[in-house]
């Protein structure tokens, strides 16, 4: 009698160029991204962290998610200690307080929630730790004036830091106010934090236009001025959520990877492209894999993150509960999305190991188009985004090189960010493109960069040139 042998019929799997050329074509005929940010933008506006706004954009992305299908959604809440303007004036004139001339001007972030000062202002240049050796002592009791950038003529390869970061500097050597001149032409006026912890500040920082400033520093290589800053803000311990939709890995489901967005804005304007194309782009990644019914090896978490603005508040308290509770050994890597679109490449992120990875990976996405994406990939770390906290704690990460219009970034933490910037074909590509690497990484057989112990991170952050950054915002942990 013969026997037979009867096997089950297996599902022949999918080639990485047939599920790109599905999220390609998926993409291109059904993406949300630019109507559903669009839709936010009209009927949420601003998205503040702690304000009414920002909790209906929690809300708004929780829904949207379980529209797309997501069984596993939920908020992670975290207390905050939350900033909102208030009143600001800022009077500038001669040292005997004669012909005193009123400022257009803005508070940066975490100010003090009343200041009343009247001093001497000193032209700090770029607000840097040469700047401040250069002239021991000047700023003293004073009111420091910073660039916000490099001014021009400066020593060449001078670095720059981060508006918190000068302020920071301005505060340790004995500044009482800081006035940051912003670099955009047109009087475009900036606002953002100018805490490096989140937590309020001890002196007044603000922000005036760039035409005003560079006439005040050259006022002030002629002769002394003062400032009058007055201003008032209020800070209130509330509680905020990121949003998290998961997919489960098929045969690693312990071993996480996430994309997250900031879905926070400042509240000058609507914070369309910081952060509205990064994050609606995350949402449309999230909606993309469902309506193909991707299932990589490893899972995925699509995260919002909240409180980014003010200083990275719900990526740390994600990562603060993770290492508390041991679930930060489970995550493998992480994309960031921050102004993101268009990408023409991925970031390696000061992982040399990891190179050859997206080299591979984007020459099968440039196999899908190659008009837009070039593969030209960076391998540079750095901060002041939400994959901070997770390389702090030896995690890799990855971000898109966006090859964005220049002029949207006049309108960064500004007044003018608003819809109509965006550019609906660069978000499509950031979905395609961002989509398509996700899956490669959560796919991957061998992930391209491992999670690094704490000596290791500790070379790394020094490597890569951000052990005096993190000393500045308090984030260096390490004892020398």
């Amino acid at each position: 009698m013969l026997a037979l042998t009867i096997f089950a019929c297996q599902p022949k799997e999918k080639s990485l160029n047939e599920v790109f050329q599905s999220i390609n074509e998926e993409v291109k005929a059904n993406s949300k991204a630019y109507e559903t940010l669009g839709e936010a933008t009209s009927t949420i506006g601003h998205r503040l962290t702690g304000s009414e706004n920002g909790a209906k954009a929690e809300e708004y992305t929780f829904d949207l998610l379980k529209s797309y299908g997501f069984d596993d959604v939920k908020y992670f809440p975290f207390e905050v200690e939350t900033w909102m303007r208030g009143d600001v004036e800022v009077k500038i004139g001669n040292l005997n307080k004669s012909g005193m001339e009123t400022y257009s001007a803005v508070s940066l972030a975490h100010s003090p929630v009343s200041s009343d000062i009247d001093l001497e202002i000193v032209d700090m240049g770029n607000g840097l730790e040469a700047d401040y050796a250069a002239k021991p002592g000047a700023v003293e009791g004073k009111i420091a004036l910073v660039y916000i950038g490099v001014l021009p003529g400066s020593p060449e390869g001078t670095s720059n830091l981060h508006r918190s970061e000068k302020t920071a500097l301005a505060t340790e050597n004995g500044a009482k106010g800081i006035i940051i001149i912003n670099q955009v032409d047109g009087g475009v006026l900036l606002t953002g934090t100018a805490s490096v912890t989140g937590g309020l500040i001890d002196i007044p920082a603000v922000c005036i236009g760039k035409e005003d400033g560079m006439a005040l520093k050259e006022t002030l290589s002629k002769k002394r001025m003062r400032a009058d800053i007055q201003m008032t803000n209020t800070a209130n311990k509330i509680k905020a959520r990121d949003v998290i939709a998961t997919i489960k890995g098929s045969e690693f489901p312990d071993e996480k990877i996430i994309v997250g967005g900031h879905l926070d804005s400042w509240d000058l304007a609507t914070g369309a492209i910081d952060n509205g194309i990064g994050s609606f782009a995350v949402l449309d990644m999230a909606r993309t894999f469902k309506a193909l019914d991707l299932k990589p090896k490893r899972t995925i978490e699509f995260i919002m993150f909240m409180g980014e603005e003010q200083g990275l508040l719900g990526s740390r308290a994600y990562v603060n509960a993770a290492v508390e509770d041991g679930s930060i050994e489970s995550i493998k890597y992480v994309m960031n999305q921050d102004m993101s679109g268009n990408p023409v490449g991925y970031n390696a992120s000061g992982r040399p190991e990891a190179v050859a990875f997206f080299d591979n990976i984007g020459k099968e996405i440039m196999a899908v188009d190659s008009t837009t994406f070039k593969n030209n990939n960076r391998n540079g770390a750095g901060l002041h985004s939400d994959h901070q906290p997770f390389m702090l704690q030896g995690i890799p990460y990855t971000a898109p090189s966006s090859n964005l219009e220049r002029h949207i970034y006049g309108c960064y933490h500004s007044d003018c960010d608003d819809f109509e910037l965006v550019n609906k074909e660069h978000m499509e590509n950031n979905v395609r493109f961002s989509s398509m690497m996700l899956y490669a990484l959560a796919d991957a057989d061998t992930l391209p960069a491992q999670k690094l112990n704490d000596a290791e991170t500790k070379a790394f952050l020094e490597g890569n040139g951000l052990k005096l950054k993190l000393q500045i915002g308090g984030d260096w942990r390490w004892d020398d």
